[in-house]
């Protein structure tokens, strides 16, 4: 099965905001064994929108057009696609009173333009919408399937997984669907990892699980994909890579399924093992700190830290000191050990991670951009440091900052993986 994806936005074409309905939507047409070959992007003028359904017509069978279905002037893509295929607009009364009925409950003014939310392609369905006033539209007309799906991500997500996929199912289900597990790496670099793992599922004699990645900000993330069998017969050989794949490169991977971070991985065994982290930041001016905080449940296990910038910071809030910062200079393995061991004493944590280094474009004590020290202190282990050495080449400012980031969250989640092997 042959599709296309059509998106409509000005703010799409000008590069004021990224297009992840088209990349979310594709994905999740992947699994049904349909394959969006093409995806073409136009602004708001009806006369494009409608030259692009006309093009997408000779050469696909299902047709998504995606965007521009709110209330204001400029939203004429249900009126656009209606014209395109020739067929009239019809009213769904049920969504009209509703979303008359909302804007009475909010007290708030309705405009002409606001009727157009509750329009569909006569002889289709109308897409219901979980989170928005706008409906969708699916239609079967002469030898194409069209369907109609708002822009906003929190409106276009809900509407595919809940309102439309069923639908594809029905209609289009080949029993060719695809399955996929997910696996989240890092600390190798993606060419080797992929070696590795095309190797591995060779010696292990899984056939027909094909292994792809995908550079992430801060991951690689490689997906097995396997079809042509059965669920149950997919779930076991799936099942199987990843063993095999962990058994190898267990101590790179951090989690497997669709939304995985490292931060949430970190916290979680912080949990489990009921200990506490804090961190002394440098370089990274607290963004290990907005990281953990980021994941819910964060708050057990994460009671504060330090951003110690200046090398006063580093001696008056941590007690690092002068001595060390006078005769190693603050980018190196002592400073590092001494501010993790500082920011655990002072937070009296289980866990105190430390981050002194470059970020760069100037070079610093002598020490090039990129140069970055991460410590890590255990309440009864001896502290550790580990040195990076992240080209400014091939990096920017904010990069070698999120780079020490992720690293130093990999370098807790193998001390918790040690504890708990």
């Amino acid at each position: 099965m042959e599709a296309e994806i059509i998106s409509i936005g000005t703010e799409i074409i000008l590069g004021q905001i990224v297009n992840t309905n088209a990349r979310f939507l594709a994905d999740q047409l992947r699994r049904l064994d349909i394959n969006a070959y093409w995806q073409t992007t136009t602004d708001d003028d009806p006369k494009r929108i409608q030259a692009a359904i006309r093009q997408a017509q000779k050469r696909a069978q299902l047709i998504f057009v995606c965007g521009g279905l709110g209330p204001t002037p400029d939203d004429q893509t249900m009126a656009s696609t209606a014209k395109a295929i020739g067929v009239e607009l019809a009213l769904d009364d049920d969504q009209w009173q509703k979303i008359q009925a909302d804007f009475t409950a909010r007290q708030t003014q309705m405009t002409p333009e606001n009727i157009k939310m509750a329009y569909y392609l006569k002889g289709g369905q109308p897409l219901s919408n979980p989170t928005g006033m706008a409906i969708g539209a699916y239609l079967n007309h002469q030898d194409h399937t069209y369907v109609v799906l708002p822009g906003p991500p929190r409106e276009f997500k809900p509407m595919v997984t809940q309102s439309l996929i069923p639908l594809l199912k029905q209609q289009f289900g080949s029993g060719r669907a695809i399955y996929s597990h997910n696996l989240h790496f890092l600390g190798q670099p993606e060419s080797l990892l992929m070696d590795e793992i095309n190797q591995i599922l060779v010696d292990a004699r899984i056939d027909g699980v094909l292994a792809t990645s995908y550079v992430q900000p801060g991951e690689i993330q490689v997906r097995l994909t396997i079809h042509d069998v059965t669920e149950d017969q997919a779930l076991l050989r799936l099942t199987a890579a990843e063993q095999a794949i962990f058994k190898q490169l267990g101590q790179y991977c951090f989690g497997i399924g669709e939304h995985v971070t490292l931060a949430a991985q970190v916290v979680k065994l912080l949990q489990e093992h009921h200990w506490t982290i804090t961190s002394a930041e440098s370089l990274t001016g607290g963004m290990f700190q907005s990281t953990i905080c980021s994941v819910p449940g964060a708050s057990k296990v994460f009671n504060g830290g330090f951003v110690t910038y200046a090398a006063q910071a580093k001696e008056q809030l941590l007690g690092v000191s002068p001595n060390i910062i006078d005769r190693y200079g603050v980018v190196s393995a002592q400073t590092a050990k001494a501010m993790a061991e500082g920011c655990q004493q002072k937070m009296n944590a289980k866990v105190g991670v430390s981050f002194t280094g470059v970020a760069g474009p100037d070079a610093l004590e002598n020490q090039p951009a990129g140069t970055v020290w991460i410590g890590i202190a255990i309440k009864g282990q001896p502290t550790q440091t580990r040195l990076l050495h992240l080209s400014p080449k091939m990096a920017t400012r904010q990069w070698i900052r999120q780079r020490s980031v992720q690293m130093g969250l990999l370098y807790v989640y193998w001390a918790l993986q040690n504890k708990t092997n």
